[in-house]
């Protein structure tokens, strides 16, 4: 006999804005205990020390976190210039200083060679695995870790302001994977200076902004309410950047058993991935055929 599972099943995402100093995952273990969800994730890790935007899926919609991971995101961050530290950031030990600053053109022509298709190297206090293990374990162990460069796409980078010569604010625009600490620091090599960041904050991540965030406070406050409830945003907002289909009721009644199903399209191609709904709601992911969604994620 199957179990029940513990909870509501409600799906959406809630869009939190994240205070420094807790967890990414205590961030989506207070979501779900607030809304007393069956099921909860998250999409792009933040560090404990940063804020700002933390998509936090429940329920249906944990089955679109990867086109939320996938998504551009824009980071705001001040470089903290002449230092570098263990963590690559302010939470670290100083590693070495120099005194030599550079000036505002210097910046901006250094940070051309962060821009578009990059090469990174992760901090040494991350979450990369190294032979099963995270690496900040080891590196708080006092392991110093030959980590591999991994790639990144910067859709931009640019100096925003200067509010004295030891610190620059930069926002950047990337994809997936980035470290902001790790363009601190190879910023600050690339500068002579060396570098760390002293805070950063996620500005949006996909379709979900700053703006839209709920505090931790105002979670605690709502808390099994329906007004919680009334800060839910719905899955298909993951999903606008595919195509979406439209069902045939007999197409949806075999998408959702995970069968091929007829659907209504115009101008997409053979084997593009789309989205089908049906009566306004989401009900697969998959791959357009001959007139047909092949599911490969079917919502319940």
């Amino acid at each position: 006999m199957a179990r029940t599972k513990k909870g509501r099943a409600v799906s959406g995402w809630l869009i939190v804005d994240k205070p420094a100093g807790i967890t990414s995952t205590a961030v989506v273990n207070k979501v779900k205990w607030a809304l007393a969800a069956q099921k909860a994730g998250h999409a792009g890790t933040l560090d404990p020390a940063a804020t700002g935007v933390l998509a936090v899926a429940l329920g249906e919609a944990t089955k679109t976190v990867p086109h939320i991971t996938d998504a551009l995101k824009c980071y705001r961050f001040m470089v903290r210039l002449g230092a570098a530290t263990t963590t690559d950031d302010a939470e670290g030990d100083i590693l070495e200083t120099r005194d030599q600053r550079p000036d505002d053109d210097a910046i901006r022509a250094a940070l051309a060679a962060f821009r578009g298709q990059i090469e990174q190297v992760p901090p040494q206090f991350s979450a990369v695995k190294v032979d099963g293990e995270r690496a900040y374990d080891l590196a708080r162990e006092g392991e110093r870790l030959d980590l591999a460069a991994r790639p990144l796409w910067v859709e931009s980078l640019d100096l925003i302001d200067r509010p004295d010569p030891d610190h620059a604010l930069l926002e950047m625009v990337c994809g997936k994977g980035g470290y902001v600490r790790s363009i601190a620091r190879d910023l600050g090599h690339a500068l002579g200076c060396l570098g760390h960041v002293l805070w950063l904050r996620r500005e949006w991540s996909g379709p979900f902004d700053a703006d839209q965030g709920i505090s931790l406070d105002e979670i605690d406050r709502l808390a099994h309410t329906p007004d919680l409830d009334a800060h839910l945003q719905p899955l298909e907002l993951a999903l606008q950047d595919l195509p979406q289909v439209t069902a045939t009721p007999e197409g949806a009644a075999r998408i959702r058993n995970g069968n091929p199903g007829m659907v209504i399209a115009s101008g997409i191609d053979w084997g593009t991935e789309v989205w089908a709904s049906h009566q306004g709601r989401a009900i697969a992911i998959g791959r357009y055929q001959a007139g047909e969604l092949h599911p490969s994620r079917v919502f319940n």
